[in-house]
């Protein structure tokens, strides 16, 4: 130790330093909530329908036609008192092909189809797997938290990833 420093020196921390960190982790703190929020709102659109189906109509799609963004087949039900449709419309994705039949459930009062069992679900929740993807590389860039970020991380991947193999 040098004779002109006192002891206390060396281990006391500027209070300004600590309020930057302090305000840095409130800021990214704020960040990676509101974009799980944001994840969860995009995904319980959709999975709402799908998780939870008593009331509502389910059945099974067998897909016609697939044009833009849709894909439109006759609708028969699986569920009690549900009258069965010439055409319903599915949206269309990668996992969506002209000719396979599909478990599905229907939004009320439309003739808007969602896939429903655990692929359905999976597919309903892939915009939170993007959230946690984002929200990984925030906790740990602006965080600087390592260990949760990987784990946010590496849940995000695998909910893409579960919903990727369920889905083919």
């Amino acid at each position: 130790m040098i004779p002109a420093m006192p002891a206390t020196a060396s281990s006391a921390r500027p209070a300004s330093v600590s309020a930057l960190r302090f305000g840095r982790v409130a800021a990214m703190g704020t960040v990676t909530v509101l974009i799980l929020f944001a994840g969860v709102w995009g995904s319980w659109g959709t999975a709402q329908h799908v998780m939870l189906t008593k009331g509502r109509e389910t059945g099974t799609v067998e897909v016609t036609h697939c044009a833009g963004r849709t894909c439109t087949g006759p609708f028969t039900p699986t569920s009690a008192g549900s009258p069965p449709r010439a055409r319903v419309e599915l949206v269309k994705s990668l996992a969506v092909r002209s000719g396979r039949t599909y478990d599905v459930v229907l939004k009320p009062g439309s003739a808007d189809a969602v896939r429903s069992g655990p692929a359905g679900i999976l597919y309903a929740w892939l915009p939170l797997g993007g959230a946690l993807l984002l929200a990984s590389v925030v906790v740990a860039g602006g965080m600087r938290l390592a260990r949760p970020g990987w784990v946010l991380g590496l849940a995000g991947l695998g909910l893409l990833t579960a919903a990727f193999v369920a889905l083919q």
